[in-house]
């Protein structure tokens, strides 16, 4: 993702039981569903994200069975130029189309990508013309959703991308509450050449509304560039 303000947006995706002999109607509606498509807004003080997506499973088996996964996630950053004043706004562009395998055990999923990693920058310049570059790179890429016990889950994901050297990871556990979602800490690193970006933070993942899942996340971030700041994330996915 970018190299300064937000990082990407840890995806939570629900997971389906297995359907079995004597399943109810339910259970059997969740276990053909084959295709998760989510969204999410990052805000922060010089820096603002939006990514949309989809991951689908390949095959028969739908998203409740182990088989092969296709992820495209596309996405647009608005961001400050400079450090400092004038600051400028460069708008950046991303995309990453990644093949994969999922192993599903009843709630519990991992899964592992690698494909292409596609960026396009453009500072605005106060005199003369803008130019555009863009770079093009190889991501791998591994999400993890575990539920070690009833009511707790565990979420990591993390990727390496060719593209200036990019390392990022976000780890955060959650134990259910009342309410039917989600609370826990999350922790996210985030490197490239020459830049670094940590963040501490507390998520609210599961909270279901209007037919959707959203995913609310907040905290501190602290970059080798800039001083201490708060950051925001909105989250929310769909399955079909």
């Amino acid at each position: 993702m970018g190299r300064s303000g937000l990082a990407g947006l840890a995806m939570a995706f629900a997971a389906a039981p297995i359907c079995a002999a004597g399943a109810t109607e339910d259970e059997t509606e969740r276990a053909a569903l084959s295709t998760v498509i989510f969204g999410s807004m990052e805000a922060g003080p010089t820096k603002t994200l939006l990514t949309v997506g989809v991951k689908r499973a390949i095959g028969g088996g739908g998203l409740a069975a182990s088989g092969p996964r296709l992820f495209v996630k596309a996405g647009g950053t608005q961001e400050q130029t400079h450090r400092r004043r004038p600051h400028g706004v460069t708008y950046k562009s991303e995309s990453q189309a990644l093949l994969g395998y999922e192993w599903r055990i009843g709630d519990s999923f991992l899964a592992l990508y690698a494909g292409s990693d596609v960026e396009s920058e453009q500072p605005v310049e106060a005199f003369g013309p803008s130019r555009t570059t863009t770079r093009y790179g190889a991501r791998l890429q591994a999400d993890l959703w575990l539920v070690p016990a009833p009511g707790i889950v565990v979420q990591a994901n993390a990727y390496v991308s060719s593209l200036n050297g990019r390392v990022w990871g976000r780890l955060a556990p959650g134990w259910r509450v009342p309410a039917g979602f989600h609370l826990g800490p999350e922790f996210e690193a985030y490197g490239e050449h020459g830049y670094r970006k940590y963040r501490l933070g507390l998520h609210l993942t599961g909270l279901r509304a209007l037919g959707l899942e959203w995913r609310l996340a907040g905290g501190v971030e602290t970059t080798s560039d800039r001083p201490a700041a708060f950051y925001g994330t909105l989250g929310l996915h769909w399955q079909r």
